[in-house]
């Protein structure tokens, strides 16, 4: 997988201010199916499109053409991160999502994690702009596997390295820890 951080977005996408028309039915799923008036959009090349014209504002995500702006809803984030590559050489992770976009995490494309309600682990890289990638359940073994343990400023941490950057996923004794069931 080459970097092409955000390369997905229409040109000019963020200079783009046109009115704004409202919300529409549409919906981005947790799952990453995206939705019209609750019918699922088969066109992979449709949804693709509309990817490319999506941007965050504050809390909302709309569609932007240089005429009109529509706010759509997202369940969690606009996009799943459905592969993964390690380039062994220069340390970086390469991740493709759902709609074709492919990021090479670091400084400009930061992962996160956070951890749900039911206590699962969810780990997220930024795409572009403010919208994000979940990592499908099946990237998350992988990307474990890569976890290294850092001193960073007196604490022991284990987190994900790509290139220079270093992404801390939690303090080395809470990462461990198995919780009495």
């Amino acid at each position: 997988m080459a970097s092409a951080s955000g390369a997905g977005a229409r040109a000019g996408l963020e200079t783009w201010n046109p009115p704004d028309c409202g919300d529409i039915d549409m919906r981005i799923a947790d799952d990453g199916t995206w939705l019209h008036e609750g019918t699922t959009i088969g066109r992979p090349a449709l949804v693709k499109l509309f990817a490319s014209i999506l941007r965050r504002e504050g809390d909302r995500y709309v569609l932007v053409t240089p005429v009109e702006k529509v706010g759509i809803k997202v369940d969690d984030v606009p996009f799943l991160a459905v592969e993964m590559t390690h380039d062994p050489a220069s340390g970086r992770l390469f991740f493709r999502t759902n709609v074709d976009d492919v990021v090479a995490a670091g400084a400009d494309a930061p992962l996160r994690f956070e951890v749900d309600a039911a206590g699962g682990f969810r780990p997220y890289v930024k795409v572009r702009g403010e919208l994000w990638a979940r990592l499908t359940r099946a990237l998350v073994p992988d990307l474990l596997a890569l976890a290294q343990e850092r001193d960073i400023d007196g604490r022991t941490v284990i987190g994900i390295a790509s290139g220079d950057s270093f992404f801390p996923v939690a303090e080395s004794a809470d990462f461990y820890r198995e919780d009495d069931a």
